[in-house]
């Protein structure tokens, strides 16, 4: 796999666990996803690539909680685990930004992923979620003003 796939690998791989809090269940959609992308060899040629790789992801996603019948926790972000960290004040400080994230509503978690965690750029989120650039602004905006009111109830922002 080149080093470009095996970015993108990660980017939807985290995505998708994201959406299913289920390693193995997460790296199965995560395969799917690109086994159907490349077998679309008709949209390789145009368009924008990680843009389509996760609209497969998520209509992935949605495919196995319609088979699995399970729904969505959003209230439950906690994760599996959380990876040890040397110094309390940084472990304190992940568990409190987290929780904030918890209490952002699914769209808004949605694009605090692809944005800080996957590091996509405004207008790949923009044409992932079919609005403009301006209204993934505003959303991040908005997202920025609800995680600093959250965090100042918890001491965490000036």
């Amino acid at each position: 796999m080149s080093c470009y796939l095996t970015v993108e690998y990660n980017k939807i791989y985290t995505f998708c666990y994201f959406k299913v809090k289920n390693r193995e269940v997460a790296e199965d959609i995560t395969q799917e996803t690109f086994l159907k992308y490349f077998s679309t060899t008709d949209y390789l040629e145009r368009g924008k690539k990680l843009a389509f790789l996760y609209t497969i992801a998520r209509n992935c996603c949605i495919d196995y909680f319609r088979k699995t019948k399970n729904i969505i926790n959003i209230d439950d972000l906690s994760g599996e685990e959380i990876q040890p960290v040397e110094e309390t004040q940084n472990l304190e400080t992940s568990i409190v930004v987290q929780a904030a994230v918890s209490q952002l509503n699914h769209e808004h978690q949605e694009i605090v992923l692809l944005r800080f965690t996957n590091e996509l750029g405004v207008g790949e989120i923009a044409q992932y979620l079919g609005i403009s650039r301006f209204a993934v602004y505003r959303k991040l905006n908005s997202i920025e003003k609800e995680l600093k009111i959250s965090l100042r109830k918890e001491d965490f922002y000036g």
